[in-house]
C-alpha cells in the first residue's frame, strides 16, 4: 500500500458497511464514513477510529465534503424498501455519487451489486443492482464491481429470510422458486474480496462475479440450515404461489416487511450463479467456503452472541436510538433495548451495572428472579446459588448467579450470557457512554435467540413480564448511580415487590 490512503465508506450503518469499516481500519487506511446520523455510529466499537461525516448522498454539499481528499470510495447504498420507485432512486443516487467522485479526484469506486445473467429476464431488484453499477461507471471513475448472490451471515436480509422460515415453520409450503439454482457466499469471504480490491489495481474497471464453493438451490439452503440447526423440516413445493403472495406470507411469519421481501422474492425466480473465473484470476489467495460451512459459521456466531451488524441497522429514523424503549429483531435475535440519560458520571453508572447480582440482587423484582432461579434448579440448572466470585469486581468468564460474564470493558460495557435452562440462548448487556450532549447514556439490551417454535412461544409468553422487570432495572440503576456518585456504596437490593 502506497502511503496512507483515505477510504470513504458509504452505507456504514448497514449490514455490509458496518462489518467492512473495522477491517479497512485494520489494513492501515485512513477511514471516513458518510452517515445520515452520527448518533447511530457513536456506540460502534470502531467509531473512534474513523472520521464521521454527517450527510446524504443526495446532498451535493455534504457529498463534496465526504469525498474531499478521498482515494477510494465504497458505494454500499441501495434504496430497496423505500417504495415501488426504488430503482429510479438507485440510479439517480449512483449518478450523483459518481459525478461527485470524479470532481473530487477519487481514484476508484468499489461497488457491491447483484449476481445474475444480464441477458436473462432479471427481476427489478437484480436489474437495479446491475444498472446502479453502470450508472457509477458513467462518471468515468474506474469501478470495481462485485456481483454476489445470497450472503450467508447472521443478519444478511436474504439469508435471514431463509433462517426465519426454517426456524418458525415445521412444514413449509413454497413456490417453485425453491428449485432455482444459487451460489451463496459467506459474509467473511465477501468481506475478504471487498478489502482485497484496494490492493489489486487490476480489478479496476472489472465486473467480478463472486460466490461460494458450491451451487445449491433455495430448497437446499433451507434444508442445509435446518440440518445444521438440528431441526426437522418438511418442504412442500406448490405451483400457485406468486412472488407477491409469497412476500405477504414472508411478512406474516418474519420481521421482514413486504417492501423489502417482495423485490427479494421476485428475484428468486432467477438462477444466480458465477459464470466466469475472473474472481479466481484476480484474487487467487481467496478460497470461498461451501454453503454447509458458511451455515455452521452463522450458527456459531448466533450461539456465541456475536452481534455485529444486521440488515435492519440501516432502517428507521435518525433518532431511533433516542427512544427510551425499542423492540427489534436482527441477526436471528429478538432485542429489547431500553435507554436513558443518567445524572451521574460514567464510572458511577458502570460501578452499579458491574455490581449487579449476588447479595445485591438484580435491583428490581428480586422475588421473580428468585422464583426463576428455583425453576431453573428444578429443571437441572444451577439457579441463583452460584452468586458471584467477588462483591465488586468482575472478570470475563466469571459465574454470576445463572449468568456468565462474556464481555467486559471497564467503564463501558458488560455482557452476560444466560446459563439457565432455556429453549434458545439469551444475553443481558449494558453499555455506558458519554453522548454529544455531555450526558451519561445507559443502554440495556436483553437479547434472545429462540430455537424453533418452542423458543418463540417462550419469549412471547414472558414479554409482558420482561417489560416490567427490565424497565424497573434500568430505572433502579439510574437511582443507585446517584448514590455512588455521592461516594456511597451500592446499597443492597430491598425491592421484594
Amino acid at each position: 500500500m502506497e502511503g496512507r490512503r483515505t477510504v470513504l465508506v458509504t452505507g456504514a450503518t448497514g449490514y455490509i458497511g458496518g462489518r467492512l469499516v473495522p477491517r479497512i481500519v485494520e489494513e492501515g487506511y485512513r477511514v471516513r464514513v458518510l452517515v445520515r446520523s452520527k448518533i447511530r455510529v457513536l456506540s460502534r466499537s470502531w467509531a473512534e477510529d474513523v472520521e464521521i461525516v454527517e450527510g446524504d448522498v443526495q446532498d451535493r454539499g455534504t457529498l463534496a465534503e465526504a469525498l474531499s481528499g478521498v482515494d477510494y470510495a465504497y458505494y454500499l447504498i441501495h434504496s430497496m424498501g423505500t417504495g415501488p420507485r426504488f430503482h429510479e432512486l438507485d440510479i439517480s443516487m449512483a449518478r450523483e455519487f459518481g459525478e461527485a467522485s470524479r470532481r473530487a479526484g477519487v481514484k476508484r469506486i468499489v461497488y457491491l451489486g447483484g449476481l445474475g445473467d444480464p441477458e436473462a429476464d432479471l427481476s427489478k431488484h437484480l436489474r437495479s443492482r446491475q444498472e446502479t453499477g453502470q450508472a457509477l461507471r458513467e462518471s468515468g471513475v474506474p469501478v470495481t464491481e462485485f456481483r454476489a448472490a445470497v450472503i450467508v451471515g447472521s443478519g444478511s436480509i436474504s439469508f435471514e429470510m431463509v433462517r426465519y422460515l426454517v426456524e418458525r415453520l415445521p412444514v413449509m409450503v413454497c413456490p417453485r422458486w425453491i428449485y432455482s439454482r444459487i451460489q451463496p457466499i459467506a459474509i467473511s469471504d465477501l468481506l475478504e474480496y471487498l478489502v482485497a480490491a484496494l490492493n489489486v489495481p487490476e480489478s479496476a474497471g472489472k465486473t467480478v462475479e463472486i460466490g461460494g464453493k458450491d451451487v445449491t438451490t433455495y430448497k437446499g439452503m433451507m434444508q442445509g440450515y435446518a440440518e445444521a440447526r438440528g431441526l426437522r423440516r418438511r418442504i412442500i413445493p406448490v405451483p400457485v404461489l406468486t412472488p407477491r403472495l409469497s412476500s405477504y406470507w414472508v411478512h406474516l411469519v418474519t420481521p421482514i416487511p413486504v417492501g423489502i421481501s417482495a423485490p427479494l422474492i421476485d428475484g428468486l425466480r432467477n438462477d444466480i450463479v458465477v459464470t466466469n473465473g475472473l474472481a479466481r484470476e484476480l484474487f487467487p489467495e481467496i478460497e470461498p467456503r461451501d454453503y454447509g460451512a458458511a451455515a455452521v459459521g452463522v450458527i456459531d456466531d448466533l450461539d456465541a452472541g456475536r452481534i455485529e451488524t444486521a440488515w435492519s441497522d440501516a432502517q428507521g429514523t435518525s433518532n431511533s436510538s433516542e427512544r427510551p424503549v425499542r423492540l427489534e429483531t436482527q441477526e436471528g435475535m429478538i432485542l429489547e433495548l431500553r435507554w436513558r440519560k443518567v445524572a451521574a458520571p460514567i464510572m458511577a453508572v458502570y460501578k452499579v451495572v458491574s455490581g449487579i447480582g449476588g447479595d445485591r440482587g438484580w435491583y428490581h423484582a428480586n422475588w421473580l428472579w428468585w422464583l426463576r432461579g428455583m425453576i431453573d434448579r428444578a429443571l437441572g440448572g444451577s439457579g441463583l446459588r452460584r452468586g458471584r466470585r467477588h462483591r465488586d469486581n468482575l472478570r470475563i468468564g466469571d459465574a454470576l448467579d445463572f449468568w456468565r460474564v462474556e464481555a467486559l470493558e471497564e467503564g463501558r460495557l458488560l455482557r452476560l450470557r444466560a446459563e439457565m435452562k432455556l429453549p434458545g440462548q439469551a444475553w443481558l448487556q449494558y453499555k455506558v457512554w458519554e453522548g454529544d450532549d455531555g450526558a451519561t447514556h445507559l443502554e440495556q439490551t436483553a437479547a434472545f435467540i429462540p430455537k424453533g417454535l418452542a423458543g418463540l412461544a417462550y419469549w412471547h409468553a414472558l414479554y409482558p413480564l420482561h417489560g416490567w422487570i427490565f424497565s424497573g432495572m434500568v430505572r433502579e440503576i439510574a437511582k443507585r448511580s446517584l448514590d455512588v456518585s455521592g461516594n456511597n456504596d451500592i446499597r443492597p437490593s430491598e425491592d421484594m415487590s
